[in-house]
């Protein structure tokens, strides 16, 4: 294979020309799988060298022949190629002038039985509450993971997340003020180790797991809120509903994830996004009526129309579907009603943000219109007003969910009387504005 590279030359005249050259690379250092410049070559036991990440990952999709010479391999050890990894990091230093960049060397994969011995001794660490030991071990296995995909693998299909949700577990029941590195540390970890085994939900749903998340959340370190908030929505994304109810049973809580979704407190994308779908598993559990009325209570109902005005659409997403839970409530109607961008945002989503959007949308109107009983009719008239008719019939056109189905066909019933000398006004509403 050849690279293509320039350079300028000046002929008698002066006159700048640029000449094209071939810069010859060698064609045993490609790789046959990636046909790019081999990193980190391995040789498998058919004779044949590739790059490591591009062998693992024809293993990883189920293959078990060499891609070269189609035998089935029976022996998976992969034997680094240093004799060709210094040859190509040569030839790189060789035609650094070219614009070629030297390859670093690659660091050899932790092995199964090094994860283990690491877990081994933070097991033991751990049940001498030893922080500062436990620490450094933890960070070891940090750095591992840092280091490759490959480590990250190894140490997670070894069941790492389990002892370290222990020692996590352990560490918070001893002092959360004590050993603050030793838990921020483990929090950092786990938020690569996804999905968490029952063993690890099980340590992290403890009291005093769950008091020492919250307790993180209330900490100025945003790095800390933000592997905290991750680590809650991994744990309430698997629907235990003791975790649920232990976690609404803290003290100021929903206050904390009030404040994350309001766009005037400073935050981070991931944590505003986390925080939601924490709140949305929170409303949407079995017996949600007092989590609900709580966060109504709070100003949830405002603050997540201020999320709809302008946020990217997977946020919309999750804040609609919450909105949509909210209105199933007498106390979350009431607030929706005295917000005066509730109808024309619920109708500017539709079909803007996705299909499920879509779903959330109709189904919260629906629940506003259905259940109006004060001044009825007047959300049927403001909805008209802002083109829900239109959008309503377009939802039955290009396809709907059954239950959507319904919804909007009893919407279109119910605001059919009100249609005569009812103004549909402009309906992009590019003006909007937050609520004070």
């Amino acid at each position: 294979m050849v690279l293509l590279w320039g350079r300028i030359r000046k002929n008698n005249k002066h006159k700048a020309s640029k000449v094209v050259e071939e810069l010859v690379t060698p064609n045993h250092f490609w790789c046959p799988i990636s046909l790019d410049m081999m990193k980190d070559p391995v040789t498998l036991s058919t004779g044949i060298t590739y790059d490591r990440e591009s062998i693992e990952k024809w293993f990883e999709n189920g293959n078990y022949t060499c891609p070269v010479t189609n035998q089935i391999v029976t022996n998976f050890d992969l034997i680094p190629n240093h004799t060709l990894r210094i040859m190509i990091q040569e030839w790189c230093v060789q035609n650094q002038k070219h614009g070629v960049e030297r390859i670093p060397t690659p660091r050899i994969p932790i092995s199964p039985f090094e994860v283990a011995e690491v877990l081994l001794h933070v097991k033991a660490l751990t049940s001498r509450l030893d922080p500062y030991g436990c620490l450094e071990l933890v960070q070891r296995i940090e750095k591992w993971g840092a280091e490759s995909e490959r480590n990250r693998r190894c140490i997670v299909e070894n069941g790492a997340a389990n002892v370290l949700a222990s020692a996590f577990d352990a560490f918070a029941n001893d002092s959360n003020e004590r050993n603050v590195s030793v838990l921020d540390q483990i929090l950092s970890c786990l938020n690569w180790m996804f999905p968490l085994q029952f063993e690890a939900q099980k340590s992290l749903g403890s009291m005093a797991s769950l008091h020492c998340l919250v307790w993180f959340l209330k900490q100025q370190d945003l790095s800390k809120k933000e592997k905290s908030i991750v680590v809650l929505k991994e744990l309430l994304s698997f629907g235990d509903e003791q975790n649920m109810k232990a976690l609404v049973e803290i003290e100021g809580v929903n206050e904390i994830l009030l404040q994350f979704l309001n766009k005037r407190v400073f935050s981070t994308p991931t944590i505003t996004k986390a925080s939601l779908s924490v709140v949305w598993y929170l409303v949407s559990s079995s017996n949600s009526e007092k989590i609900k009325l709580s966060f109504v209570e709070l100003g949830l109902v405002s603050s997540i129309l201020d999320i709809l005005i302008d946020s990217e659409r997977n946020l919309c997403e999750k804040a609609l579907a919450i909105f949509d839970s909210l209105c199933s409530s007498d106390e979350g109607r009431k607030e929706a009603y005295d917000n005066a961008l509730t109808i024309p945002l619920l109708i500017k989503k539709l079909f803007r943000v996705s299909a499920l959007g879509t779903d959330y949308s109709v189904s919260s109107i629906w629940k506003l219109c259905k259940f109006e009983e004060r001044d009825e009719g007047k959300v049927l008239v403001e909805a008209l007003q802002v083109g829900a008719f239109q959008k309503l019939l377009l939802v039955l056109q290009v396809g709907c969910d059954d239950k959507t189905k319904v919804k909007a066909t009893e919407l279109l019933k119910m605001m059919n009387p009100y249609r005569a000398g009812v103004e549909c006004i402009d309906s992009d509403f590019k003006n909007l504005k937050r609520s004070n």
